[in-house]
Parts: structure tokens; C-alpha cells; sequence
């Protein structure tokens, strides 16, 4: 059972697919990780020895930045948008979404499922 940055990497998993659990490491990440510590890709997790865990454990610590300090500067960020009142914090206010999407149709994950207004008007008159 490998623990790497308060984690529990899924023992079935390959490390390259494990590794992606942890918040702020994608598949890229992982690969550079992996390829620094020379550490065979496929391997399963159940399969690293005490001593892979800690070179992979020793390489991220010393250079990524992940879960809680990575979520804290992403919530800065957003809240520095915030407060400075720019368009992209603005979007941010109204929980719209942010990049440019159109909103007429879709952008449903963002602004939450629709108000059925028609089906209430007619449920009142009934």
C-alpha cells in the first residue's frame, strides 16, 4: 500500500495511472516523475518497493507544487480575480463560465440545472 502525499494510491493500478490520483498530477507529471526515478512505467503499485516509493515521494516533494498548498494558490488566484473585479472574476462571482463559452444553450454544468418556471405557473393554475 503506497502513501504518497497523504494519499492511497490504488494498489491494482499501474504508477503511471496512480501517480494522476494525487491533485495537481496529470499524466505528463507522472511520466517525468517516473522517468527521473527510473522507474519502469508499468509496473503496478502493489508491485514498488519501499525504496521506488520514497525516490518518487523525495521527487515530488523537492519539485511540485500539490494538493493542499496547489489548492490553496489556486483559490488565491480566483479570489485575487475577485477582488480586483476584473471580467474573469466577474464570471467567477456569478458562476458563469469563464473562458469565453456561449451560455444561451449549454454551459448547464457551470450555472446549475435549469429553473422549469412554465412547469410551476401550471402546477399553481391546477
Amino acid at each position: 500500500m503506497a502513501r504518497i502525499a497523504g494519499i492511497t494510491l490504488p494498489p491494482e493500478k499501474k504508477i503511471e495511472i496512480g501517480l494522476t490520483y494525487i491533485y495537481g498530477i496529470g499524466r505528463s507529471k507522472a511520466n517525468k516523475i517516473l522517468d527521473e526515478a527510473r522507474i519502469d512505467k508499468n509496473k503496478k503499485v502493489k508491485d514498488l518497493t519501499e525504496d521506488e516509493i520514497n525516490k518518487i515521494r523525495q521527487i515530488i516533494e523537492k519539485r511540485e507544487k500539490i494538493e493542499g498548498e496547489l489548492r490553496k494558490e489556486v483559490s488565491a488566484n480566483i479570489k485575487r480575480l475577485i477582488d480586483i473585479s476584473c471580467y474573469r472574476g466577474l464570471r467567477h462571482k456569478r458562476n458563469l463560465p469563464v473562458h469565453g463559452q456561449r451560455t444561451k444553450t449549454n454551459a448547464r454544468t457551470r450555472k446549475g440545472p435549469r429553473g422549469h418556471t412554465i412547469k410551476k405557473l401550471k402546477e399553481k393554475k391546477a
